[in-house]
């Protein structure tokens, strides 16, 4: 079984700040390129932290209002001080939270997931800036066509994996919905070819009907007597 990796899905020739780049180039990085965030770096390539659209915003935070009323002592200390920065270094969220271009689709996932990001600069082994990997990235994987899905399915988890007979177990794909159906020997082997056919890059979730002909699950092998 192959699995996409970051590597595969980010995008590489990253347009990057330095800590002392202006606010105002900032903001034309954005509309020149038609991006919404930086990764910002150091004289080593190396990511320091995050500048995003979000983060020009909040400059807004500190100006009046059209009736007069000033936003700005709504902020904390530290949030008016990013909002009147003037350069990608005050500005930036740090520190940088990166990825590894070797990490899978679903590593990738998680921790965007857990940091509540929405990109990750992706770093070599010295820590240099190799790439970026967005959300949109990432759900490039269930953009595969239901045929890829199900050869995968069937020749590589089934045949080559689990050596499952191919008259065993019948699949169909729809949308990256799979379905299973058939019959297999054990009962215990059911739900390990569900989690596999759940691992297969693409798979939106797996219905599962499959039927067994012993069931194995109750047997203690440590125990004779159950045997007899």
């Amino acid at each position: 079984m192959q699995h996409r990796t970051v590597h595969d899905v980010m995008t590489q020739g990253v347009v990057t700040a330095r800590p002392d780049t202006p606010f105002k180039e900032v903001a034309g990085l954005f509309h020149r390129n038609d991006i919404t965030a930086v990764p910002v770096v150091d004289d080593r390539d190396r990511p320091l932290g995050m500048v995003s659209e979000a983060d020009l915003l909040r400059n807004e935070a500190v100006q009046p209002d059209p009736a007069g009323h000033s936003g700005a002592a709504r902020l904390s200390p530290h949030e008016r001080a990013r909002a009147e920065a003037e350069t990608a270094g005050a500005l930036m969220t740090s520190p940088a939270i990166t990825a590894r271009p070797d990490w899978s689709i679903v590593e990738a996932a998680r921790v965007m997931d857990r940091e509540k990001v929405k990109r990750l600069p992706v770093v070599d082994e010295a820590g240099r800036l190799v790439g970026i990997v967005s959300r949109s990235d990432l759900l490039q994987i269930f953009l595969r066509h239901d045929a890829a899905i199900r050869e995968e399915i069937t020749h590589d988890v089934l045949g080559e994996t689990l050596w499952l007979a191919p008259t065993a177990v019948e699949v169909t794909v729809h949308d990256g919905v799979v379905s299973l159906t058939g019959r297999v020997e054990q009962k215990s082997l059911i739900p390990i070819v569900e989690r596999l056919c759940r691992s297969v890059d693409g798979v939106v979730a797996v219905h599962n009907a499959l039927g067994h002909t012993v069931d194995d699950t109750g047997l203690d092998v440590g125990n004779p007597s159950s045997a007899a």
